[in-house]
């Protein structure tokens, strides 16, 4: 009896110890809280838990039902504080409820040990709490759509014409952005028998994480043959019914940092006899000659030849470091026709380029008789950075045709003798966009660097900086361009290919638009022939920062006529943790910073930017179904805590490379950036933290919108979880729409897998595991040989998964 009394009362103690502990770890963080102004919660129900755990450590009963008062007032704040969202309570409530029933099978203990009787109704309190514990933890596995499908969209067939033939081009058959399949052999019926037809394993790994090598590669299929690329540049041709290589080419390409290769470009001649040429149209009123500045009219010959030239089918190489190369796609030979020997090098009339600071991660574009590059610049080192000025090449003589500098226009060609194109200047890091009728190329352009301080900007790169651009095709003159960010000091360049498609006007007709999607999370809607909103834009008055030296737009253009995705403005409540601890620790670091919208300022003290600079939506880009008249967007939900540091104590080991100090040297301050996540390493708001959503195009409203990815692959300090929890990742990389009411996607970035929903409801009906992540776009082609359709997806690692791979992987039908 006696070593049982002492066992008991051990055994109390040392739950009443872990109890005080939790407690005062919320006492001494909820003092904190409410010194920032933050909620009283924590500091109070803190100082009842310590009480509490004294109580049970000195086998008081009453500890217990103080804990209970405790756990029972935490369920009414909790559902005043978030609402009933499920990830919202489960982190404000569960380990309470796992704590109270170790207490209420603790509680017979302690009325046996203060020398009473009885107590075992606790034991059914017990267990409610166990069954609502696992109730909780089972519902962690459940899927939850954030909007409903209200129901099936109206499905209309295709005009003729519209099935391709090839996936020629980054986004599909063609330059607008659509990355639709008119395909159907594979269907909603039949997909659960889709298997791996082929694998290939190309060797080149991309070896590391971040702002390192990434394998994003959407690949081309043209004929029998798959064209796909390494993160270093490394080009393979595949057959595409059997995965065996046919050649593969070897640019011995190196760069620092930021090695990928997000997609290549295509041009096939045309054997016929040409057309008589036409003089190009000339420059619109809006984009006037700037004074004193010669124009060359470009002669607009349609691309056909009378004999075929050397390389009559050829594939552009845009490389990691700075060079355009034409490839035969027959025998992957370089074309000895195009530039110097193949090869046009970029770095012309750039000035002094060092390693990692300009290069090519998107695909060109081929338009007409024309190959069209940008460039990345490196963000944030310096205000001498090399120009984004976007060229256009002769797709056999690789001679420059014309050439846009967004800084200086009187620049149409190599810049004069001694003179660069303008250092600095915004550039076109992602794909762009081409409509052959309208004779338009549209640029999604980016701000001008550095991101964060913007004082020393000139106006007329001010003028186009995250812009949409459109320029005429024959002379790379500006149509028109429409701005989404003024003034842009969030690093909120335009990171997505545009959609061009034909929106319903409501009258039985359609209305020739532009679709952009932006980091903010909002959506324009232009007209692409003019540049006008079609989906109704409103400039709003913006918080105004006080940064010496800085200027600020008084007012952003806010797409108010289209959805916008995961942008709302942040507050104490809505900060998130796996446990109630790590949650707290999140609404401290909120209530130390300054938040104020999508346009917070950066400052000299702690802001929350929200989201951040990965987005809102992201290069991937969007897919539509002209079926349904539905576009497809993905999205990830990081915000970016910032300040400004002046320029004496900025670190000397400042990289400029993702995360961390950046030097911004040239302005009175350097920058520092970080994820706003918990120590847990995860993010500080509510789940979700990425989604797919489905926008009706006719109504402008969204369709349905449901979480993507799981932690399986993933989890707090890096250490997987192995649990399908689908909470909804970050998303990074292309959707792609087929006929047959599919939407494929692999670019949740917490598990390794390749997705197909059903494109009218947003359900996810089929899931095949991959040997690592993903950030690569799937395609899909029937074979001319064999008459089978394959979809197609690259595996080389998810962006913060240190699993790494080589893998291009095929799935048919038996």
């Amino acid at each position: 009896m006696d070593r049982s009394k002492g066992a008991a009362r051990t055994f109390l103690l040392g739950l009443g110890l872990i109890i005080a502990i939790v407690g005062l770890l919320l006492v001494i963080g909820g003092g904190v809280l409410v010194a920032r102004g933050g909620s009283w919660y924590y500091l109070i129900a803190g100082l009842a838990i310590v009480i509490s755990g004294g109580l049970i450590a000195r086998s008081r009963p009453s500890g217990a039902w103080l804990y209970a008062i405790v756990l029972l007032l935490s369920c009414v704040w909790a559902v005043w504080d978030a609402g009933f969202e499920f990830w919202p309570l489960l982190s404000r409530l569960l380990m309470l409820a796992v704590i109270g029933f170790v207490v209420m099978l603790a509680y017979p203990t302690l009325v046996h040990a203060s020398g009473g009787s009885g107590g075992r109704i606790a034991y059914l309190l017990a267990a409610l709490l166990a069954v609502g514990s696992v109730a909780a933890f089972s519902s962690m596995f459940s899927h939850r759509p954030l909007v409903e499908a209200a129901g099936a969209p109206q499905v209309r067939p295709l005009a003729p014409g519209q099935a391709p033939k090839d996936w020629s081009t980054w986004s599909g058959a063609t330059p607008r952005g659509e990355r639709f399949a008119a395909l159907e052999q594979i269907n909603k019926d039949n997909i659960q028998q889709l298997k791996v037809a082929w694998t290939f394993r190309h060797g080149d790994f991309p070896v590391s994480t971040g702002a390192g090598a990434e394998d994003q590669i959407t690949p081309l299929q043209i004929g029998d043959t798959l064209f796909t690329c390494s993160a270093y540049g490394k080009v393979f041709a595949l057959d595409v019914d059997t995965g065996e290589q046919r050649w593969r080419f070897d640019p011995k390409a190196e760069t620092p940092s930021w090695q990928r290769c997000r997609g290549l470009a295509y041009h096939e001649d045309r054997i016929e006899e040409p057309a008589p040429a036409t003089e190009a149209a000339p420059t619109q009123a809006g984009a006037p000659t700037p004074a004193g500045v010669k124009i060359t009219t470009v002669v607009d010959t349609p691309l056909v030849y009378s004999t075929a030239s050397a390389c009559p089918k050829r594939i552009f190489l845009p490389t990691i470091d700075a060079r355009l190369i034409a490839l035969n796609a027959e025998t992957g030979e370089p074309c000895a026709d195009f530039g110097d020997n193949g090869t046009v090098d970029l770095k012309m009339g750039m000035g002094d380029i060092p390693p990692g600071w300009y290069q090519q991660t998107s695909a060109p574009l081929v338009a007409g008789r024309l190959v069209v590059v940008g460039g990345r610049v490196a963000d944030n080192w310096s205000v001498d950075e090399p120009s984004g000025v976007v060229r256009a090449f002769d797709v056999h003589s690789g001679e420059l045709v014309w050439a846009w500098d967004a800084g200086n226009p009187a620049i149409t060609g190599l810049p004069p003798a001694g003179e660069t194109y303008t250092r600095n200047s915004p550039n076109v890091w992602s794909a762009m966009a081409y409509d052959e009728k309208l004779g338009l190329i549209y640029l999604p352009m980016g701000n001008q660097t550095p991101d964060f301080f913007g004082g020393q900007r000139a106006e007329e790169s001010e003028k186009y900086s995250s812009s949409i651009v459109a320029v005429e095709v024959a002379t790379g003159r500006p149509r028109w361009h429409f701005q989404m960010t003024h003034h842009d000091l969030w690093d909120f360049d335009l990171p997505a290919q545009p959609l061009l498609y034909d929106v319903p006007d409501g009258k039985g007709g359609t209305r020739p638009a532009l679709v952009q999607v932006t980091k903010q999370g909002m959506i324009f809607m232009l007209d692409r022939e003019t540049g006008e909103p079609l989906a109704q834009v409103e400039e709003r008055p913006v918080p105004q920062g006080n940064v010496p030296g800085e200027r600020y737009s008084p007012t952003q253009p806010y797409s108010v006529g289209m959805p916008q995705i995961g942008n709302e403005t942040l507050k104490e409540a809505d900060m998130w943790g796996a446990t109630l601890l790590d949650q707290l620790l999140c609404r401290i670091q909120f209530a130390g910073m300054r938040h104020e919208g999508v346009y917070t300022p950066p400052g000299l003290d702690h802001a929350l930017q929200m989201p951040g600079s990965l987005g809102g939506m992201n290069w991937g880009s969007v897919s539509v179904d002209p079926t349904t008249d539905y576009m497809f967007v993905n999205d990830m939900r990081l915000g970016l805590a910032n300040y400004m540091i002046p320029r004496e104590q900025m670190p000397k080991n400042a990289s400029g490379i993702e995360m961390g100090a950046v030097p911004q040297e040239g302005t009175p301050f350097g920058a520092m950036r970080q994820r706003f996540l918990s120590p847990l390493g995860i993010p500080c708001q509510k789940p979700p933290f990425g989604t797919l959503t489905a926008i009706d195009l006719k109504t402008r409203q969204i369709a349905w919108q449901v979480p993507v990815g799981t932690v399986q692959d993933t989890g707090p300090f890096g250490i997987k979880m192995r649990m399908p929890i689908p909470i909804g990742m970050p998303t990074l990389g292309p959707t792609l729409a087929t006929q047959s009411g599919l939407l494929f996607f692999a670019g949740a970035q917490g598990d390794f897998y390749l997705r197909a929903f059903d494109s009218a409801t947003g359900e996810e009906i089929w899931k095949a595991r991959l040997p690592v992540g993903s950030q690569g776009g799937p395609m899909t082609y029937v074979s001319p040989k064999t008459g089978k359709q394959y979809v197609v997806i690259t595996a080389g690692g998810a962006r913060q998964s240190p699993d790494r791979g080589d893998y291009v992987i095929a799935y048919a039908l038996p």
